[in-house]
């Protein structure tokens, strides 16, 4: 049996407002969906960042709520 699908998407505005490693944007249909990892160093370093210092206590400041 063959099925034959037929498919128009318009897209008005598309917001993400994250996309993180292991995350995956679709729209439409897929037959299948393989992972793809790619590393870059787009910096040019020659060797690892030094090591940071543990803190128990994080914080990152954050926008004010609208």
């Amino acid at each position: 049996m063959n099925i034959t699908v037929h498919q128009t998407i318009t897209i008005h505005q598309l917001r993400v407002d994250s996309v993180a490693n292991s995350s995956v944007l679709q729209v439409g249909t897929a037959g299948s969906i393989s992972s793809l990892s790619q590393l870059y160093n787009s910096g040019g370093f020659a060797e690892a960042a030094p090591q940071v210092e543990e803190n128990p206590l994080n914080f990152v400041p954050l926008p004010n709520p609208r």
